[in-house]
């Protein structure tokens, strides 16, 4: 299973926030250290917001934040959101689909994938927080100050 870059971006968003703990962050700051288009991080961003996931604080000191405690986070919710759908193969059209078994076994793959993932927050991904913050660190560019 390949996860889009969109729900790459999602989750790298909830981690960044997560790991700095209420804090606002923005956007450009957040594609800066992952070194990531910040037109399309954007996208995600505002869509996160729209879905509760994140709150964004417009104004010259805004920025972007976790709208709920980490653990409060569902990795499989969150999935699931940002993924347009989990049809693995496309069997429109195919002479032997009326009969054949694989549709059915793909299904229950990804029900399992997903179970795995609704086993998990985003606080789970966090337990090396320190360590984050310190990668964080290295990857944050310098803030000009007048």
């Amino acid at each position: 299973m390949k996860l889009t870059r969109y729900t790459d971006y999602a989750m790298r968003v909830v981690i960044h926030l997560g790991t700095h703990e209420g804090r606002l962050a923005s956007i450009l700051e957040i594609a800066r250290v992952y070194d990531l288009s910040h037109p399309n991080l954007m996208k995600v961003v505002q869509d996160l917001g729209h879905a509760g996931y994140v709150e964004t604080v417009r104004g010259r000191n805004g920025g972007v934040r976790l709208a709920r405690p980490a653990d409060q986070i569902n990795l499989g919710e969150l999935v699931r959101h940002t993924e347009a759908g989990f049809q693995l193969v496309d069997c429109e059209g195919c002479l032997i689909s009326p009969a054949c078994g694989l549709p059915g076994i793909l299904a229950e793959a990804t029900r399992a994938f997903l179970g795995v993932l609704d086993k998990y927050t985003v606080a789970d991904l966090l337990v090396r927080r320190s360590a984050l913050r310190q990668l964080f660190a290295i990857a944050e560019p310098e803030v000009e100050r007048s």
